[in-house]
Order: structure tokens, then C-alpha cells, then sequence
């Protein structure tokens, strides 16, 4: 049996829930991994990870960070729900152009990009599609208009002699999440169930979601023809959104969603606000916006046959078991109560 060969890798986003989880699975088999953020992270060097402070629309700062690595995962991104347009793009589309340009620079081998399946919704029903959706024509959100361009670009550089795999995780969750989960748990109160409750959708749980990541990377480094394809990742089993948000309160000791509207007078709701919250640049977020009330009232599952048969991916921890695990952190985590 031969031995494991220590890889030099970079994470960008790596003090972000799912890069931190990347990179710590990378340390635990051996390799040695530099995360790239604009922020301090002590627990990332206390894990014995190098960290390049830096932010990804400066060119020259990712140029550097990209010496001599054997594999970049792009993690960094700015997400959902609401920002500038600007921003988005400079964070999304220019960044990802910074990693990419660096890594052909300084010949890095691999280059394993995290997307989303927001770049193919359209805001109807999707059920178990695969990768040959197109993109839709039009978007209704930053987010996903930014990460589509953003993934398109990474395709692209598989023709100039970079291996790249796009990876298309839905809504990951879990232990350590700082966004889904603690902004669920605190807006409970107040949420409705938007539409008919009827959708299915598609979870990612955390280790699932590494899983994908790491073997996208170790299969590219086996078979070039893998280079430029994108693939869907989940937990392999479609769920009710609504059934699955009543899951999560529970592990959090919250009682189930009550109340109910329809699709058609959150989507209004989600417009006019978002009109509100632009013309006269409001703080914050709009409670509700066109691309929140798509993504809660309809069905959006994806299949991951292509993911299983080229990179081996499997999703190893349940939905059920995940949900143990969530409840077990929460009860950890004072600042939920």
C-alpha cells in the first residue's frame, strides 16, 4: 500500500464554515494548507495552517498566495441574500478571474471551485434535473447572476491547460454554521411557511459537502478528462424545506413554524421591499426578497449520479444523524438560547 503524498494547498474563504471545514480535513491527512482571507483566524494557525491575509479582487496578493501550491480550493465567495451589485461582482467574478490567473501563473496543478445550484434556478420547480440545465436567462438576485460568471470562467480555464471541477453544493448546514442555522433559530418567531409547503428540496450536510470537495481534487489528480465538468452534491435525499426547518428548531428547542402565506404575496412582498431597501439604500437586509420567497416555496432537487460515478462521491452521514449532531453543538453554543 503506498503512502500518502503531502500536498501544498491553499483554501480561499478558509475561515468561512465550509472552508474551515476543508481545511481542517486537510490537516488531519497530512497536508500542508495556507488559508487565504481578509480576516484574523488564530484557530486556523493554532491548527497548524499558515494564513495569508488578503483580499481576492487584489491581483497581485492572490497571484502570490498561488507559489507553489499543488491544488487551490476557491471557497471565498460573497453570499445571499443582499448587497451591491458591485460588490458581488468584485468579490464573485473578479476573484474568481484572481485565482484562476494565479494558478496559471505559477502552474498549479488543480483548481476545485465551489458554485451553487442558484446558477441554474430559474425560480420554478426543479426536480432531480442533472448537470445539462442550462442557465437560466435572466436572474433575480446578484448571488447567483455573480456565481454563474464566476463558474462559467472556471470552466473556461480548463481549456488553457488548468484542471478545474466546479462543485454545486445545496444549502450546506451542520455544526459550526454561522449563517443558515443561527439566522433561522432567531428569526423563528416570525417566519412563516411561504407557498403550499409541498417542495422538496436538497441539504448538503457539512462533512458531505468536504467529502465532495477532496475527492473532486484527488480524482482530477487521477483522470485529466474530469477537468472542466461540473457536478451537483447533496445528501442524496430530497426533503420537505418545511419538514426540514421544523428539524433544525427542534434540535434547537424551538417549536415548529405556524402561520402560513402564499408564494404570490411573499414574492410581492420580497419586490416592494427590495425596491425600499435600493432607492433608498437602507441598512440591512430586506426581511423578504423575490429570491428568498423562490427559494423557500419551490421544488429544487438535483441529481448527483454524475458526482457518483465520476468522482466516488457518496454521502456518508444521513440526514437523521446530522440532525443529532446539530442538536448536540447547539446545546454547546449559549449564544443560540
Amino acid at each position: 500500500m503506498t503512502s500518502y503524498a503531502p500536498q501544498n494547498i491553499l483554501v480561499t474563504g478558509g475561515g468561512g464554515f465550509l472552508g474551515k471545514a476543508v481545511v481542517t480535513r486537510l490537516l488531519a491527512r497530512g497536508d500542508r494548507v495556507a488559508s487565504f482571507s481578509r480576516g484574523k483566524y488564530p484557530e486556523l494557525v493554532e491548527m497548524g495552517a499558515e494564513e495569508v491575509r488578503g483580499d481576492l479582487c487584489d491581483g497581485k496578493a492572490v497571484e502570490r498566495a498561488c507559489i507553489g501550491r499543488d491544488v487551490v480550493f476557491h471557497v471565498a465567495a460573497k453570499p445571499p441574500p443582499w448587497g451591491r451589485y458591485q460588490d458581488y461582482v468584485d468579490t464573485n467574478v473578479t476573484g474568481t478571474e484572481n485565482v484562476i490567473a494565479g494558478c496559471l501563473k505559477h502552474r498549479v496543478g488543480r483548481l476545485i471551485y465551489t458554485s451553487t445550484p442558484s446558477v441554474v434556478f430559474d425560480g420554478s420547480d426543479m426536480a432531480g434535473v442533472d448537470e445539462s440545465v442550462p442557465y437560466p436567462a435572466v436572474y433575480n438576485a446578484h448571488y447567483p447572476a455573480t456565481k454563474a460568471l464566476a463558474e462559467k470562467r472556471v470552466v473556461k480555464a480548463a481549456q488553457s491547460g488548468l484542471r478545474t471541477v466546479a462543485l454545486r453544493p445545496h444549502q450546506i448546514w451542520g455544526p459550526g454554521d454561522p449563517h443558515f442555522v443561527p439566522r433561522l433559530i432567531a428569526r423563528a418567531r416570525r417566519l412563516k411557511r411561504i407557498g403550499d409547503s409541498t417542495n422538496r428540496v436538497d441539504t448538503t450536510y457539512i462533512d458531505n459537502a468536504v467529502d465532495a470537495h477532496l475527492l473532486a481534487a484527488d480524482r482530477l489528480s487521477e483522470n485529466a478528462a474530469l477537468s472542466g465538468k461540473i457536478y451537483f452534491i447533496s445528501d442524496g435525499n430530497p426533503v420537505s424545506l418545511w419538514e426540514m426547518i421544523d428539524a433544525i428548531l427542534a434540535a434547537a428547542g424551538k417549536p415548529p413554524i405556524e402561520g402560513t402565506i402564499s408564494f404570490s404575496t411573499a414574492r410581492a412582498i420580497g419586490a416592494v421591499m427590495e425596491f425600499f431597501f435600493r432607492v433608498f439604500r437602507l441598512p440591512g437586509e430586506p426581511p423578504m426578497t423575490r429570491f428568498l420567497a423562490d427559494a423557500v416555496a419551490k421544488t429544487h432537487w438535483f441529481n448527483i449520479d454524475a458526482a457518483r460515478k465520476d468522482l466516488g462521491y457518496t454521502p456518508k452521514v444521513s440526514i437523521q444523524v446530522g440532525l443529532v449532531r446539530l442538536e448536540s453543538w447547539l446545546r454547546e453554543e449559549t449564544r443560540f438560547s
